[in-house]
Protein backbone atom coordinates (compact mmCIF):
# COMPACT_ATOMS: atom_id res chain seq x y z
CA UNK A 1 0.00 0.00 0.00
CA UNK A 2 0.94 3.54 -0.26
CA UNK A 3 -0.53 6.96 0.41
CA UNK A 4 -0.74 9.30 -2.07
CA UNK A 5 -1.70 13.22 -1.76
CA UNK A 6 -3.14 14.67 -5.01
CA UNK A 7 -3.61 18.18 -5.13
CA UNK A 8 -5.26 19.85 -8.88
CA UNK A 9 -5.65 23.29 -9.16
CA UNK A 10 -7.44 24.77 -12.25
CA UNK A 11 -7.13 28.45 -12.64
CA UNK A 12 -9.31 30.90 -15.33
CA UNK A 13 -8.43 34.27 -15.63
CA UNK A 14 -10.33 36.45 -17.98
CA UNK A 15 -10.10 39.56 -19.56
CA UNK A 16 -13.81 41.06 -17.50
CA UNK A 17 -16.41 40.12 -15.97
CA UNK A 18 -17.95 37.26 -17.61
CA UNK A 19 -21.28 34.33 -16.50
CA UNK A 20 -20.59 31.20 -15.77
CA UNK A 21 -22.75 28.52 -16.70
CA UNK A 22 -23.03 24.89 -14.92
CA UNK A 23 -19.22 23.17 -14.88
CA UNK A 24 -19.39 19.22 -14.32
CA UNK A 25 -16.13 18.01 -12.32
CA UNK A 26 -14.47 14.53 -12.37
CA UNK A 27 -11.72 14.73 -9.86
CA UNK A 28 -12.68 12.63 -7.24
CA UNK A 29 -10.57 8.93 -7.39
CA UNK A 30 -12.79 6.22 -7.54
CA UNK A 31 -12.73 4.10 -4.37
CA UNK A 32 -13.27 0.02 -4.22
CA UNK A 33 -11.04 -2.63 -3.22
CA UNK A 34 -7.70 -1.04 -4.43
CA UNK A 35 -8.41 2.66 -3.56
CA UNK A 36 -9.59 4.35 -0.22
CA UNK A 37 -9.75 7.83 0.32
CA UNK A 38 -9.28 9.26 3.71
CA UNK A 39 -9.92 13.09 2.98
CA UNK A 40 -11.19 15.00 0.25
CA UNK A 41 -11.63 18.66 -0.25
CA UNK A 42 -13.22 20.88 -3.27
CA UNK A 43 -12.34 24.69 -3.07
CA UNK A 44 -14.06 27.07 -5.58
CA UNK A 45 -14.32 30.26 -6.23
CA UNK A 46 -16.47 32.64 -7.30
CA UNK A 47 -19.51 31.72 -4.89
CA UNK A 48 -21.73 28.60 -5.86
CA UNK A 49 -23.47 25.62 -4.74
CA UNK A 50 -22.14 22.41 -5.97
CA UNK A 51 -24.21 18.98 -6.50
CA UNK A 52 -22.84 15.64 -6.32
CA UNK A 53 -23.93 12.62 -7.91
CA UNK A 54 -23.13 9.46 -9.80
CA UNK A 55 -23.17 9.63 -13.60
CA UNK A 56 -24.47 6.42 -15.87
CA UNK A 57 -20.13 5.11 -16.00
CA UNK A 58 -20.28 5.46 -11.84
CA UNK A 59 -18.00 8.35 -12.09
CA UNK A 60 -18.34 10.87 -9.04
CA UNK A 61 -19.54 13.78 -10.68
CA UNK A 62 -19.72 17.18 -9.18
CA UNK A 63 -22.12 20.12 -10.60
CA UNK A 64 -21.39 23.25 -9.93
CA UNK A 65 -23.88 26.49 -10.30
CA UNK A 66 -22.10 29.37 -9.77
CA UNK A 67 -24.26 32.82 -8.34
CA UNK A 68 -22.67 35.21 -9.31
CA UNK A 69 -20.31 36.88 -12.04
CA UNK A 70 -16.52 36.93 -12.16
CA UNK A 71 -12.86 37.56 -14.04
CA UNK A 72 -11.65 34.96 -12.47
CA UNK A 73 -12.69 30.73 -11.93
CA UNK A 74 -10.49 28.77 -9.60
CA UNK A 75 -10.98 25.21 -8.71
CA UNK A 76 -8.64 23.07 -6.26
CA UNK A 77 -9.02 19.33 -5.22
CA UNK A 78 -7.61 18.27 -2.53
CA UNK A 79 -7.29 14.43 -2.05
CA UNK A 80 -5.35 11.87 0.74
CA UNK A 81 -5.97 8.47 -1.00
CA UNK A 82 -4.52 4.99 -0.16
CA UNK A 83 -3.95 2.60 -2.41
CA UNK A 84 -3.37 -0.93 -2.94
CA UNK A 85 -3.22 -2.38 -5.64
CA UNK A 86 0.63 -3.40 -6.59
CA UNK A 87 0.73 -6.35 -8.94
CA UNK A 88 -0.23 -5.42 -12.64
CA UNK A 89 0.80 -9.03 -13.87
CA UNK A 90 -1.10 -11.02 -11.01
CA UNK A 91 -3.91 -11.92 -12.74
CA UNK A 92 -4.96 -15.07 -14.84
CA UNK A 93 -7.57 -14.84 -17.65
CA UNK A 94 -10.05 -17.13 -18.73
CA UNK A 95 -9.13 -20.36 -20.85
CA UNK A 96 -11.53 -19.54 -24.01
CA UNK A 97 -10.02 -15.62 -23.75
CA UNK A 98 -5.97 -16.75 -23.18
CA UNK A 99 -5.46 -16.67 -26.97
CA UNK A 100 -6.74 -14.03 -29.65
CA UNK A 101 -9.00 -14.55 -31.31
CA UNK A 102 -11.75 -15.00 -29.32
CA UNK A 103 -15.64 -14.04 -28.61
CA UNK A 104 -16.93 -12.98 -25.37
CA UNK A 105 -19.47 -14.95 -24.02
CA UNK A 106 -23.18 -14.17 -24.51
CA UNK A 107 -24.01 -13.03 -21.31
CA UNK A 108 -21.75 -10.27 -21.32
CA UNK A 109 -21.97 -9.19 -25.32
CA UNK A 110 -24.81 -7.00 -24.33
CA UNK A 111 -23.29 -4.97 -21.92
CA UNK A 112 -19.96 -4.78 -23.49
CA UNK A 113 -21.31 -3.63 -26.89
CA UNK A 114 -21.02 0.14 -26.40
CA UNK A 115 -17.41 -0.34 -25.48
CA UNK A 116 -16.45 -2.11 -28.71
CA UNK A 117 -17.88 0.33 -31.11
CA UNK A 118 -15.44 2.42 -32.76
CA UNK A 119 -15.65 6.09 -31.11
CA UNK A 120 -13.98 7.55 -34.76
CA UNK A 121 -16.00 5.42 -37.82
CA UNK A 122 -13.95 7.67 -40.34
CA UNK A 123 -10.45 6.89 -38.74
CA UNK A 124 -11.27 2.94 -38.73
CA UNK A 125 -9.31 2.02 -42.16
CA UNK A 126 -6.55 3.83 -40.76
CA UNK A 127 -6.61 1.93 -37.56
CA UNK A 128 -7.47 -1.24 -39.34
CA UNK A 129 -4.04 -0.64 -41.27
CA UNK A 130 -1.88 0.05 -38.04
CA UNK A 131 -3.49 -2.77 -36.36
CA UNK A 132 -2.43 -5.39 -39.26
CA UNK A 133 0.89 -4.07 -39.26
CA UNK A 134 1.85 -5.74 -36.47
CA UNK A 135 0.66 -9.28 -38.04
CA UNK A 136 -2.27 -9.98 -35.88
CA UNK A 137 -4.81 -12.58 -37.66
CA UNK A 138 -2.77 -14.34 -39.21
CA UNK A 139 -2.43 -17.32 -35.87
CA UNK A 140 -3.47 -17.62 -32.89
CA UNK A 141 -1.26 -15.06 -30.31
CA UNK A 142 -1.48 -14.22 -26.31
CA UNK A 143 -4.28 -11.89 -25.80
CA UNK A 144 -1.89 -10.19 -23.41
CA UNK A 145 1.40 -10.77 -25.54
CA UNK A 146 -1.18 -8.62 -28.29
CA UNK A 147 -2.31 -5.89 -26.21
CA UNK A 148 1.16 -5.40 -24.57
CA UNK A 149 2.83 -5.13 -28.30
CA UNK A 150 0.63 -2.45 -29.05
CA UNK A 151 0.81 -0.75 -26.12
CA UNK A 152 4.78 -0.56 -26.20
CA UNK A 153 4.49 0.49 -29.94
CA UNK A 154 2.82 3.52 -29.23
CA UNK A 155 4.93 4.43 -26.71
CA UNK A 156 8.23 4.09 -28.49
CA UNK A 157 6.98 4.66 -32.22
CA UNK A 158 5.01 8.12 -31.31
CA UNK A 159 6.45 11.31 -29.87
CA UNK A 160 4.54 12.47 -26.77
CA UNK A 161 3.41 16.39 -27.01
CA UNK A 162 1.93 18.22 -24.71
CA UNK A 163 -1.03 19.86 -26.70
CA UNK A 164 -2.90 22.83 -24.86
CA UNK A 165 -6.13 22.39 -27.66
CA UNK A 166 -9.31 21.22 -25.91
CA UNK A 167 -10.16 17.32 -26.67
CA UNK A 168 -8.77 14.75 -28.55
CA UNK A 169 -7.15 14.16 -31.71
CA UNK A 170 -8.70 11.84 -34.23
CA UNK A 171 -6.83 8.09 -34.22
CA UNK A 172 -5.86 8.98 -38.02
CA UNK A 173 -4.29 12.49 -36.74
CA UNK A 174 -2.54 10.74 -34.38
CA UNK A 175 -1.37 7.85 -36.66
CA UNK A 176 -0.09 10.57 -39.59
CA UNK A 177 1.78 12.56 -36.94
CA UNK A 178 3.20 9.74 -35.07
CA UNK A 179 2.86 12.16 -32.03
CA UNK A 180 0.20 13.08 -29.45
CA UNK A 181 -0.54 14.12 -25.68
CA UNK A 182 -1.17 10.75 -23.29
CA UNK A 183 -5.00 11.69 -24.22
CA UNK A 184 -4.50 10.67 -28.00
CA UNK A 185 -2.56 7.85 -27.53
CA UNK A 186 -5.65 6.32 -24.91
CA UNK A 187 -8.03 7.21 -27.75
CA UNK A 188 -5.75 5.11 -30.58
CA UNK A 189 -5.06 2.32 -28.14
CA UNK A 190 -8.85 2.11 -27.62
CA UNK A 191 -9.95 1.77 -30.80
CA UNK A 192 -7.34 -0.42 -31.56
CA UNK A 193 -8.71 -2.45 -29.55
CA UNK A 194 -12.46 -2.16 -30.47
CA UNK A 195 -11.03 -3.13 -34.41
CA UNK A 196 -10.22 -6.45 -33.08
CA UNK A 197 -13.93 -6.64 -30.94
CA UNK A 198 -12.44 -6.03 -27.67
CA UNK A 199 -14.13 -4.37 -25.14
CA UNK A 200 -11.81 -1.06 -24.01
CA UNK A 201 -12.81 2.17 -22.64
CA UNK A 202 -11.31 5.56 -22.02
CA UNK A 203 -9.62 6.53 -18.53
CA UNK A 204 -8.80 9.89 -16.77
CA UNK A 205 -7.42 10.00 -13.89
CA UNK A 206 -3.65 11.12 -12.22
CA UNK A 207 -0.10 9.24 -12.27
CA UNK A 208 2.63 9.46 -9.24
CA UNK A 209 6.35 9.90 -10.60
CA UNK A 210 9.63 12.34 -10.13
CA UNK A 211 7.83 14.67 -11.88
CA UNK A 212 4.53 14.95 -9.78
CA UNK A 213 6.22 14.80 -6.54
CA UNK A 214 8.04 18.59 -7.88
CA UNK A 215 4.59 19.58 -9.15
CA UNK A 216 3.18 21.25 -12.35
CA UNK A 217 2.44 18.24 -13.92
CA UNK A 218 -1.24 17.80 -15.63
CA UNK A 219 -3.57 14.85 -15.21
CA UNK A 220 -2.93 11.48 -17.33
CA UNK A 221 -5.31 9.31 -19.36
CA UNK A 222 -4.78 5.87 -20.30
CA UNK A 223 -7.26 2.63 -21.56
CA UNK A 224 -8.58 -0.16 -19.91
CA UNK A 225 -9.46 -3.42 -21.62
CA UNK A 226 -12.28 -5.99 -20.41
CA UNK A 227 -11.11 -9.44 -19.54
CA UNK A 228 -13.37 -11.92 -18.46
CA UNK A 229 -12.19 -12.80 -14.75
CA UNK A 230 -9.84 -10.17 -14.23
CA UNK A 231 -11.92 -7.27 -15.33
CA UNK A 232 -11.31 -3.93 -16.59
CA UNK A 233 -7.43 -4.03 -17.22
CA UNK A 234 -4.97 -0.99 -17.48
CA UNK A 235 -2.90 -0.32 -20.35
CA UNK A 236 -0.57 3.11 -20.19
CA UNK A 237 0.15 3.81 -24.09
CA UNK A 238 2.05 6.76 -23.21
CA UNK A 239 4.76 4.75 -21.02
CA UNK A 240 3.78 1.57 -22.16
CA UNK A 241 3.39 -0.40 -19.37
CA UNK A 242 0.45 -1.89 -17.51
CA UNK A 243 -1.52 0.27 -14.92
CA UNK A 244 0.12 -0.24 -11.58
CA UNK A 245 -0.07 1.46 -8.28
CA UNK A 246 1.54 4.42 -9.60
CA UNK A 247 -1.81 5.28 -11.62
CA UNK A 248 -4.66 6.65 -10.24
CA UNK A 249 -8.19 6.29 -11.80
CA UNK A 250 -10.87 9.01 -11.29
CA UNK A 251 -13.55 8.51 -14.41
CA UNK A 252 -13.99 5.81 -16.94
CA UNK A 253 -16.50 6.09 -20.14
CA UNK A 254 -16.74 4.56 -23.78
CA UNK A 255 -15.06 7.83 -24.77
CA UNK A 256 -12.71 11.51 -23.59
CA UNK A 257 -15.65 13.53 -23.19
CA UNK A 258 -17.21 10.89 -20.77
CA UNK A 259 -13.98 11.65 -18.34
CA UNK A 260 -13.41 15.12 -18.85
CA UNK A 261 -11.81 16.28 -15.89
CA UNK A 262 -13.52 19.63 -15.77
CA UNK A 263 -16.17 20.89 -18.30
CA UNK A 264 -18.15 23.70 -18.74
CA UNK A 265 -19.47 27.13 -20.83
CA UNK A 266 -19.31 30.66 -20.13
CA UNK A 267 -20.52 33.76 -21.77
CA UNK A 268 -17.53 36.30 -21.95
CA UNK A 269 -18.75 38.67 -24.33
CA UNK A 270 -15.99 38.31 -26.46
CA UNK A 271 -13.36 38.41 -24.11
CA UNK A 272 -10.04 36.35 -24.00
CA UNK A 273 -9.04 33.84 -21.18
CA UNK A 274 -6.15 32.60 -19.72
CA UNK A 275 -5.89 28.58 -18.23
CA UNK A 276 -3.73 27.60 -15.47
CA UNK A 277 -3.69 24.20 -14.57
CA UNK A 278 -0.87 22.14 -11.73
CA UNK A 279 -1.04 18.67 -10.33
CA UNK A 280 0.86 17.43 -8.12
CA UNK A 281 0.72 13.86 -7.01
CA UNK A 282 3.08 13.08 -3.53
CA UNK A 283 3.83 10.38 -1.43
CA UNK A 284 3.07 10.49 1.83
CA UNK A 285 5.67 8.42 4.49
CA UNK A 286 3.50 5.71 6.46
CA UNK A 287 3.37 6.63 10.22
CA UNK A 288 3.78 3.87 12.45
CA UNK A 289 2.18 2.58 15.94
CA UNK A 290 -1.47 1.65 16.83
CA UNK A 291 -2.54 4.28 14.83
CA UNK A 292 -1.72 3.12 11.53
CA UNK A 293 -1.93 -0.42 12.28
CA UNK A 294 -5.92 0.22 12.67
CA UNK A 295 -6.24 1.77 9.66
CA UNK A 296 -4.61 -1.10 7.80
CA UNK A 297 -6.51 -3.45 9.12
CA UNK A 298 -9.65 -1.03 8.46
CA UNK A 299 -8.54 -1.00 4.50
CA UNK A 300 -8.68 -5.50 5.10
Amino acid sequence: MQRLRISHSTEYQFAGVVTLEPHKLLLRPREGHDVHIESSRLTISPAHAVKWHRDVFDNSVAIVHFTEPADRLTIQSDVLINHFESAPLDFVVEDYTLNYPFQYQLEDRADLLPYQQPAYPNCEHRVAEWVRSFGFGSGPIETYAMLDRMNRAIAAGFVFSVREAEGVQRPIETLETRAGACRDFAALFVDACRYQGLAARFVSGYSHGPATEAGNASTHAWAEVYLPSVGWRGFDPTNGCLVDLDHIRVASGRNYRDATPTAGTLYAGGHGERLEVSVRVKRIEEATGPEADARQQAQQ
